[in-house]
């Protein structure tokens, strides 16, 4: 009798962050436990700072790399600049800006992942957890070793958390109900649930629905925007999961609401949020966090993100617009009691020398300017470093690409049969 063993992939996840070790760490461990090997962390702001970046540094499989100078000069120097799939994205601001930086990230974190001998790679921001559910153990590495060798993409369908109180510290490991991805319902439920399921937002969503995608390592593979990849060279096979989902904690905490403002510098206009943001509730929410008092904003952040209608919630969960989900906020809390975060943090920081010491005392001071300077830096060279030669190369002649997939908001239900 012979036995036959599947393969064991390696997965990695590459994500651009400026979060802090409080939503960073849970985040790596979660994904360690679930199988992911390798983590390249693009970071910047509070993520960037020595103590941050020193902890992260300190795990085992994980690479950090700062935005540096060399790093924007190198990333102006891409192919990505000379070709058209991204352009329209370019010399905008805020989420355009991010979007493009985001993309040369994941053009980068590919080598990596190739010269680290990964086999699959994701792309996921730090507020969002892949969920390997219809695994038998849980396991992302099962996960991709099920899927046929033909197959180069694997398209996850996004849930949206719904948080029931309004003084959520650590979403991970305190929200469980989600709101389901309109392609895990059938027509009839997403039609008739639609206003209700929105509760008056512009959308059935908060923010994105177009779900989040891993890609084979293999030759001429690029990224397509943040939520797809794409190869050169030949149109990828791509399937798109029935059970497996990213859980996107999507303003899970009402802090959520001023950190985003103060990562943008737009006016809360109707023309500015236009060519800052790409989604309708990130405009309202922007302009609520730009123009109102905190209890305007806590009022509102009541009204439209928090879930306290319980008839309302027993409804949508009978009827499966909603879901209860327990797995991550178990793990979590069982890393927690572990003592594992502040075990790598003291021993990170233990090793400190004093040169590091010295620099960390005063860096919260100086946090401020040097990343209002980092935007300005970051916003001027992208579009003084542009290459001359706006010609497209050999390899974009003999194919054109299709656009950059870009944040998308679910359909209004009577489109709710195209599915993404």
């Amino acid at each position: 009798m012979i036995c036959q063993f599947k393969k064991i992939f390696q997965v990695c996840i590459t994500t651009t962050t400026s979060a802090g070790l409080e939503q960073i760490l849970p985040w790596i461990f979660f994904h360690k436990v679930v199988g992911v090997t390798n983590f390249y962390l693009f970071v910047e702001g509070k993520a960037a700072s020595i103590n941050v970046s020193k902890v992260l540094d300190s795990i085992p499989g994980v690479k950090v790399i700062k935005r540096t100078r060399e790093l924007e000069e190198q990333q102006a120097a891409s192919r990505v600049w000379k070709e058209t799939w991204l352009e329209k994205f370019f010399y905008k601001p805020c989420n355009h800006e991010l979007f493009v930086k985001q993309s040369l990230n994941m053009e980068m974190a590919i080598v990596m992942a190739r010269e680290n001998g990964m086999d699959w790679i994701v792309h996921l921001d730090t507020d969002e957890l892949l969920h390997p559910v219809g695994t038998s153990d849980y396991s992302v590495q099962q996960l991709f070793s099920d899927m046929p060798e033909n197959v180069d993409m694997v398209v996850f369908p996004n849930y949206e958390s719904c948080v029931e109180r309004d003084d959520i510290k650590d979403p991970f490991s305190e929200v469980s109900m989600f709101k389901k991805n309109y392609n895990h319902l059938d027509n009839e439920t997403y039609y008739w649930s639609y206003d209700e399921a929105a509760r008056g937002n512009p959308t059935y969503f908060l923010t994105y629905g177009n779900g989040k995608s891993a890609a084979r390592i293999q030759d001429h593979l690029r990224p397509h925007g943040v939520h797809r990849w794409f190869n050169y060279m030949k149109d990828p096979v791509e399937i798109h999961t029935d059970e497996a989902v990213v859980l996107h904690y999507t303003y899970a905490k009402f802090s959520d609401l001023t950190s985003r403002r103060d990562r943008c510098r737009c006016k809360p206009t109707e023309e500015d949020l236009k060519r800052c943001f790409m989604l309708p509730f990130d405009r309202n929410a922007y302009i609520i966090a730009s123009t109102a008092t905190e209890e305007e904003m806590l009022f509102w952040y009541r009204e439209h993100v928090v879930w306290t209608e319980k008839k309302l919630i027993n409804k949508l969960l009978k009827n499966g617009v909603l879901t209860r989900i327990y797995s991550p906020m178990i793990i979590v809390q069982g890393l927690k009691e572990t003592g594992i975060f502040e075990s790598v943090i003291s021993s990170a920081l233990s090793n400190q020398s004093d040169d590091d010491k010295f620099s960390s005392s005063i860096e919260d001071e100086q946090r401020s300017t040097s990343e209002n300077a980092s935007r300005e830096v970051s916003s001027r060279n992208f579009g003084q470093m542009e290459p001359q030669d706006r010609g497209r190369n050999v390899l974009e002649i003999a194919r054109s690409s299709p656009k950059a997939i870009p944040p998308q908001s679910p359909p209004p239900p009577q489109l709710a049969s195209a599915r993404f």
